[in-house]
């Protein structure tokens, strides 16, 4: 029986949660960036177990990332609950890098977790990570960090309040600021409770690296002074670069049916580099309240832990999704995901050829409007990803294959192509940090092929990728390549998503050269 809860409690990249619970189900929340469908919603009934449940965002009317910057996009979902409505705000971010941010947020509704969710209703745009709390006297409030892009004054300039008017459908009333900005600082993420006598304020601070932590104040007024917790932070790894659970930080608060306390967060699983290609991960810790009402971690420390003890609930564990995907349905595998865009019968199709994906060609790899990516997180250090792909390429403008993907800038591409001499072939391209290469002494003709299986093996600090024409015999292709290359951190990028596999295809020609791809299989191997 499992008596402990292990983290990170979900893998890969999905960072900033949100946590509820609505009677015995628990909903966490996370961030997607340019990625479609967006939000990622997890479900657990015990804290131990979770499965990835549903996408809120579904639809371009909601959410149009064509032309987002990569690591632009959802920032920071809220995810609340009230009177039989889920809430969710997200950020919408245009523009990221430079003096200014260009941010846009908006909440959608649903009565039921599952959807239909509503159009959305824009709210503001001063700032990021904006947060509902629905206050007992029947009010309802947004919070958000202010973006101050003047140089006399915090970038982080603190944290507003205003009040939302649930029958006008907008924000009305006064802006207050409640937390003040700090020089030379992050604050953000912030998410407001009324506690007891006190209204708790959750905040994110020294950003989203190794520098994170969780902090905490209070104030008995909804609108301040706040007070901050005299033994900040609440939660961080900063003090212990060697743990095994770094960057922790942006909690959400949840109270248990049998009144236990937990914060979820983020954190990720760096590699001996200090690099993070899953990105950032959530994990969970209990909390109890102090006799002066200040919470701490379960065991008074500050450090994250890799095993927590579980709550006093029944465990309610879920069936593993299977390894291997046949596409044998006429919808998508809830675990992939498309770049930018979502998926549709214009591009994609599970239904021209069933028992097989049909992917058309479109842009390029440096797109950032619409590509022909569908892939998933890549959520362990050890596993194998694998697929079989019929494709007949007629120029060298039309590729198709498997690929490791983390931005337009850093990625890895198996691909199928063709070439005057040596006709349908099978090469590696690589983009490192923008410099684009071809790794033209590996090229293999597959000339008079009708099936190419690809894999690519990880294998914690690296990975290969192979091919075969039978799915039997493989045959490597290319060195072994670093996995550090497709983290926030390479090269001294500002990122915050995670490293991808998946199928892509590209016709540069504009003739919408299509691929079949057979099947996708996501296998976790054990450790070496």
């Amino acid at each position: 029986m499992v008596r402990l809860i292990k983290n990170p409690i979900i893998k890969g990249f999905n960072p900033d949660p949100s946590i509820i619970r609505v009677d015995n189900d628990y909903y966490i929340a996370t961030s997607t960036f340019e990625w479609f469908p967006g939000v990622q919603i997890h479900h657990s009934k015990d804290l131990v177990h979770w499965r990835l449940l549903t996408h809120p965002i579904t639809r371009t009317s909601q959410l149009d990332l064509r032309g987002n910057p990569s690591s632009g996009g959802v920032w920071a979902p809220n995810l609340t609950y009230k009177d039989g409505i889920f809430y969710l705000i997200y950020s919408d971010v245009k523009n990221r890098t430079g003096v200014y941010k260009d941010v846009h947020n908006y909440l959608i509704t649903a009565e039921n977790i599952m959807g239909p969710w509503s159009e959305p209703i824009y709210l503001n745009s001063s700032g990021f990570d904006p947060a509902f709390i629905h206050d007992d006297d029947g009010k309802t409030y947004l919070l958000n960090m202010l973006w101050n892009f003047r140089k006399d004054h915090p970038n982080f300039d603190g944290i507003l309040l205003q009040e939302y008017d649930h029958n006008q459908q907008k924000l009305v009333g006064p802006i207050k600021k409640i937390i003040e900005g700090l020089p030379n600082w992050v604050r953000e993420g912030s998410n407001l409770y009324k506690i007891g006598d006190y209204y708790y304020i959750v905040l994110a601070e020294g950003g989203t690296g190794y520098l994170h932590s969780a902090t905490i104040g209070r104030s008995k007024h909804i609108e301040g002074p706040y007070e901050m917790d005299p033994q900040t932070p609440l939660l961080s790894a900063t003090h212990e670069p060697d743990h095994p659970l770094q960057k922790a930080g942006h909690g959400s608060l949840i109270e248990t049916q049998n009144g236990e306390w937990y914060i979820a967060y983020l954190c990720a699983r760096p590699l001996p580099s200090k690099l993070c290609p899953l990105g950032r991960e959530i994990a969970i810790e209990k909390c109890y309240w102090t006799d002066d009402n200040w919470l701490r971690l379960e065991g008074d420390d500050i450090l994250p832990n890799v095993e927590v003890e579980r709550p006093n609930l029944p465990l309610h564990p879920f069936e593993e999704p299977p390894a291997k995907d046949d596409f044998d349905n006429d919808t998508l595998n809830i675990h992939f995901s498309t770049l930018r865009v979502p998926s549709s019968e214009s591009w994609l199709s599970l239904k021209e050829r069933p028992g097989y994906l049909r992917v058309s060609g479109r842009e390029s790899l440096t797109s950032l409007n619409n590509q022909s990516m569908v892939a998933r997180r890549i959520q362990d250090y050890y596993c194998d990803v694998e697929t079989c792909i019929e494709f007949e390429p007629e120029n060298f403008m039309q590729m198709a294959g498997l690929i490791c993907y983390y931005d337009e800038r850093d990625h890895f591409y198996l691909r199928i192509s063709y070439h005057e001499k040596l006709g349908k072939n099978i090469s590696i391209m690589t983009m490192d940090n923008g410099h684009y290469d071809e790794l033209t002494e590996d090229v293999v003709s597959i000339e008079g092929w009708e099936r190419c299986y690809l894999k690519v093996s990880i294998r914690y600090e690296t990975f290969e990728f192979y091919y075969s024409q039978d799915g039997e015999t493989w045959h490597q292709i290319g060195p072994a390549f670093s996995l550090g290359n497709l983290s926030d951190e390479y090269e001294g990028k500002l990122g915050f998503t995670g490293a991808f596999a998946g199928m892509c295809v590209q016709d540069l020609s504009g003739q919408k050269k299509h691929a079949d791809f057979d099947y996708f299989t996501y296998h976790v191997v054990d450790s070496e």
